[in-house]
């Protein structure tokens, strides 16, 4: 399966660690690495890396990666890198074959939910999310949270980060069918700016936008100092430099 990484935007408020933030590095590695490495260990064979900001130093960082780790790394420039996000998985997802995991630069998982969300494929749902149901998780943000209503059959109801009923957090890791990237066009055409929430949005308007219970999983969204400090302390033992993937 490809993952479609999205690693495009500025990242202004990790700019005092790193003027990258996908090349930030938490415990020595880069961001970016880590997610590449969990998304091999759910059984990813391949990868694209939407890129924009610092995209040379990106660039020439994953192609070393690629040779490293033995797979496929692509990158795909994002012209305008100032654009919501959605503009960023309807230029990757161009690239990929079929189903993708679709994941945001700056998050960190541990790899069993990303090898349970590559199992949720179905041809039912357009995609499937990963929610936290842990509202009071530590390691989430809540004034950057994107929160998810969600029905009585695990279905989105709503999306956003001010939405008025949610029961869950956004982890940032989707299981996408190219529904997705046709549903962020149409949102675009329909007048919204097109961010991923837009198309996911419309979706779930559909009845075809499903989640996954992360459970007690570990993951983090690294948007800050203070957060990448606590993803420096809680990350698994098995997000270290010595991991060969």
């Amino acid at each position: 399966m490809d993952a479609l990484i999205i690693a495009a935007g500025y990242g202004s408020r990790l700019a005092g660690l790193s003027p990258s933030k996908p090349l930030t590095p938490v415990n020595g590695v880069p961001i970016i690495e880590l997610s590449i490495r969990q998304a091999m260990r759910a059984g990813v064979t391949r990868v694209v890396v939407v890129t924009g900001h610092e995209a040379l130093r990106v660039e020439s960082f994953l192609a070393e990666l690629s040779r490293r780790l033995q797979i496929v790394i692509e990158p795909v420039r994002l012209a305008d890198w100032s654009t919501p996000n959605g503009h960023s998985v309807i230029a990757g997802a161009a690239r990929c074959a079929g189903n993708y995991l679709l994941l945001m630069a700056d998050h960190l998982f541990s790899a069993p939910i990303l090898s349970a969300l590559i199992d949720q494929s179905s041809d039912a749902h357009a995609l499937t999310l990963a929610v936290d149901w842990r509202l009071n998780n530590p390691l989430v943000d809540p004034d950057d949270a994107t929160w998810v209503e969600i029905d009585g059959d695990g279905l989105i109801v709503a999306i956003g980060k001010t939405i008025a009923h949610y029961h869950a957090v956004d982890c940032g890791a989707f299981l996408a069918t190219p529904a997705l990237a046709e549903a962020i066009r149409a949102a675009i055409a329909a007048g919204q700016p097109g961010s991923l929430s837009d198309g996911v949005q419309m979706l779930a308007r559909q009845q075809r936008a499903a989640t996954l219970d992360i459970g007690t999983a570990w993951w983090i969204d690294i948007d800050d100092p203070h957060y990448h400090a606590l993803a420096e302390a809680t990350a698994p033992c098995h997000f270290a430099p010595t991991v060969d993937g």
